[in-house]
Formats: structure tokens, sequence, C-alpha cells
């Protein structure tokens, strides 16, 4: 059905050139994609925050629902990443196996999006009841699939290396860029402010959030092109048993070692970014006081924005896993710094300006390694495992977010945070103790310092680019030789 779908022109590609085209990264890799990355990325930093400060959801069932919940929803999540690697890697379509999902996640996300903030006025069962729902609806299906096809146009758009940088980079910077300054510039300096813990007015704003993110998943999936796959779209290709693509993903270390490395940097990244308006409230700063998260956030802007002139080039020169482990060297410098001087603003800017240095080639480069991990699988074995390694790597990072978030919350919840109120003069009032603060601060600059270390040294033995070349030639002399039978 998918399939006959997919054969109507109106759902064709409007990219047609074998090489890759300004209109395609504009179009597909930046603008497309923004939508429903920058609601992705308001939900990290902000979702929670609405439970515990809007909702009030701390102390329910004694503090266990925030706790248990992200943990027991991403268990669903999981397995619906492992179904739909496999429907993935199973759908044979004019348009690809991948893209033709984007298309299926635009409604999913905007509407499921909605629900999430909709919660009602009820009694506290009713609440948690719906924030379960309207959460596993958003993340383990609509979010699940759009990501997973998402994630699947690099590695899937071309095997000229440097084009599949140059998109790895563009796909970056919608995440990075687009996704950072509202959310990490406009949202703490404008948006929250005027937020505050009004219900009504938080479901106003994330409702426009997911449904702008429909035309624009809309965008990515008629300005992408799978080449790869159709590099391969006249060939009856056998089925390869699901325990195969299994085995041949796990037994290749360099697969191996990029999902311990996700795993370590996923962890380490929910965990700050759920501690940054907890920081910012808190510790560094006063509730929503509109300067200190966006001071934090303008630091990070800047390397970020000289990164997408600078990483490639220097990727190119010294390497993709070179530059990203002298990077996390960096990385964990900055956030070192910020540790032991947690309260001193000047201190904690020039901290994060160090390790967001640090940070570019992980931000702008890991797709692109990544994509050539799969290649080489490619070569091993004469079969793609596209979307069964992506529903892996989606499983990491979804079972990370729900197990992170939980023990986020429970360790608020044993330090003993206080969500703020309004007092009877309409001031809010938000004090939290020592203890909560230095959790608090860990979370944010404390647990980076130490992985920074862990993922520099991991990276030595990532060394899938010294062949790559090589072994990309042989993958296309075999299918010109298959093509010539």
């Amino acid at each position: 059905m998918m399939s006959n779908l997919m054969n109507k022109k109106v759902f064709a590609s409007r990219i047609k050139t074998d090489d890759v085209k300004a209109k395609e990264k504009w179009l597909g890799y930046l603008l497309g994609p923004a939508g429903a990355l920058l609601l992705n990325a308001v939900l990290a930093t902000y979702l929670n925050v609405y439970y515990t400060d809007v909702l009030g959801l701390t102390s329910l069932w004694g503090g266990a629902f925030l706790a248990i919940f992200p943990i027991l929803s991403k268990i669903i999540d999981a397995v619906t990443n492992v179904v739909m690697g496999y429907v993935i890697d199973h759908t044979k379509s004019s348009q690809g196996k991948a893209r033709p999902w984007l298309l299926l996640s635009a409604p999913m996300v905007a509407v499921s999006g909605v629900l999430l903030f909709t919660v009602p006025n009820a009694s506290s069962t009713v609440q948690a009841i719906w924030v379960m729902v309207s959460y596993n609806l958003f993340y383990s299906f609509a979010y699940t699939i759009f990501n997973m096809s998402h994630c699947l146009m690099v590695p899937l758009s071309t095997r000229n290396t440097e084009q599949r940088g140059s998109l790895s980079v563009f796909n970056q910077i919608a995440t990075i860029m687009m996704s950072g300054i509202i959310v990490a510039l406009i949202f703490p300096m404008v948006v929250m402010p005027m937020l505050g813990v009004d219900k009504s007015k938080w479901i106003m704003v994330m409702s426009v959030l997911s449904i702008i993110s429909l035309p624009l998943i809309l965008l990515e999936y008629y300005f992408t092109k799978e080449r790869v796959t159709l590099e391969n779209a006249d060939v009856d290709e056998e089925k390869i048993p699901y325990k195969k693509l299994l085995k041949a993903i796990f037994t290749d270390r360099y697969m191996i070692i990029i999902y311990v490395y996700f795993l370590i940097y996923t962890c380490a990244t929910v965990y700050k970014n759920l501690g940054l308006v907890y920081f910012c409230n808190y510790v560094l700063g006063t509730y929503n006081d509109g300067k200190t998260q966006t001071l934090i956030s303008v630091i990070g802007g800047i390397p970020m924005g000289i990164g997408i002139f600078a990483v490639w080039p220097l990727a190119k020169k010294f390497g993709k896993r070179n530059l990203t482990a002298v990077g996390f060297v960096l990385y964990s410098i900055g956030s070192a710094i910020c540790w032991m001087f947690p309260t001193n603003m000047v201190i904690v800017l020039i901290g994060q300006f160090i390790k967001n240095i640090g940070g570019l080639p992980c931000a702008y480069v890991f797709m692109a390694l990544f994509a050539d991990v799969l290649d080489h699988i490619e070569w091993k074995h004469n079969f793609r495992v596209d979307g069964i390694a992506m529903s892996i790597y989606n499983i990491i990072a979804v079972s990370t977010v729900g197990i992170v978030t939980g023990i986020f919350n429970a360790v608020l919840a044993k330090c003993g945070y206080v969500a703020p109120y309004v007092n009877k003069a309409g001031e809010i009032i938000a004090v939290q103790t020592e203890s909560v603060k230095h959790a608090i601060t860990f979370a944010f600059v404390g647990l980076e310092s130490i992985t920074g270390i862990i993922l520099a040294v991991l990276l030595i033995f990532l060394s899938v680019e010294k062949h790559i070349k090589k072994e990309q030639e042989e993958i296309k002399t075999r299918k010109a030789a298959i093509e010539e039978e």
C-alpha cells in the first residue's frame, strides 16, 4: 500500500539531480527539519519544567510519578523503535524507504505536540493518565517515526563523502542554530518571563510550535532524495533475516564504539539539558530573570555560529574522528571550570565558551561518521542495515532520556525540590535548599566534565575513516558488476 501511494506524482521528490545542490541543502536539510527539531528542543528543555512548575507533579505519588513514568514510557518507545527500524528496512517505494515515513509523521507530530500541554484541570489521577498517554503518543510514535526517517536522510542521501559531510553540517545547523537561537535565547529572555506558571499561555505557545512543524516536515520530505536506496531500485533484493542484520551490527567494532559513544554522550547531554533551566533559576540567577539563561546561550551560540564555516574544512584536513576527540578535551575543561565556580557569572561564561568550542566537531560531523560506519558494514556483508542500525541508535537515545529524566526528577524530589508558587502579592516565590542547588549544578556542568574525557579516549579506537573511500569504491564495483549480469 505504501509503495502504491508513493508512485503517485504528487508525492514525488522535487530533487532530480544526482549531485547534492544548494536547494536540497537549504530546504531539505536546514529549513525542513527545523520545525520538528525546534519543537523537540523546546520539549527537551521545558516539558519537565511544565510538569514540575506549572502542573505541580513533583510530589505526585510521593515523588514517584515523575521518576517512574518517563522510564516506563521509554520501554514502549524502545519497542516502537525496533518495529520502526524493521519497517523502514522492509519499505520499498519509488521515493525510498525512509522518506515516505516523514510524510506520515507530519500530522502526527503536530497533533500529539498539542496534546502534551492540553492537560485537563481535573484530579491528579486524570492528569497523570493524560500526561502518560500524550507523552507516549508524541515520543513513542509520532517523533519516533519522524526522527528515525530524518536521521537516515544523511546516510541515504549520497555516497559522496564531501557532499554527505556538507549535508551533515546543514542538518546540524537546523538543530543547533535555529533551535538554539529560539530555545536558548528567545525563550528565556522573552517567552518564559511571559509564560510564568500560566497554563493557558503555555498551551497557546506550545500549540503554535506544534502546528508549525507540519508544513516544514513536508518541506523536508519533498526536498530530499535517497540516492543510496535508489541505487538498488530495480534490483530484487534478498530479504535479510532480522537476526543476520543484528549480527552484522553487533559484530562490527566500529558500530559498537559508535553506540557506546552515543550512549555516554546522550546521558550527559540529557542530564545537562534538564539541569539548564534549574541552574539558571536557582544557582547562577533568579527565577525566569530573562537574562541568565540568555547570557549562557549567547556564549554557547557564538562558537556554534563559527563552527558552520570552520568545522568541516578542519574535519577534512585532520579527520572527523581526530577533530572530535580533541574537541572533547576542551569540552571537559570548559565544564570543569564552570563546576568549580558555579555562582560566578564571568567564570561560568568563560567555561561555557571553551566547552562549546570543544563541542563543535561532535555537533556537526557525528552523522557523517555514523554514515561511514554504515557503508563499512555494507562493504563487509554486502547488504545495508540502515533501519535496524538507526532503530538501535534511537533506542539508546530514547531509553537514556527516560532513565536520565527519571533519575533527575528522583534526585530533585529526594533533595527536597519545592515548586514555585504565586503569593498574595502576585509574586513568584522560588527558593531551594543548598542540597538541591548542588544536585542541579552537577547536572548542568559536573557530569560533562567527566564524560568529555571518557569520550575523547573512546574515539581513539574509531578508525573507520582510514579505509572508507577504498571500501566505497569496492561497493560501487560490486553493484556495477551486478547490473551488467
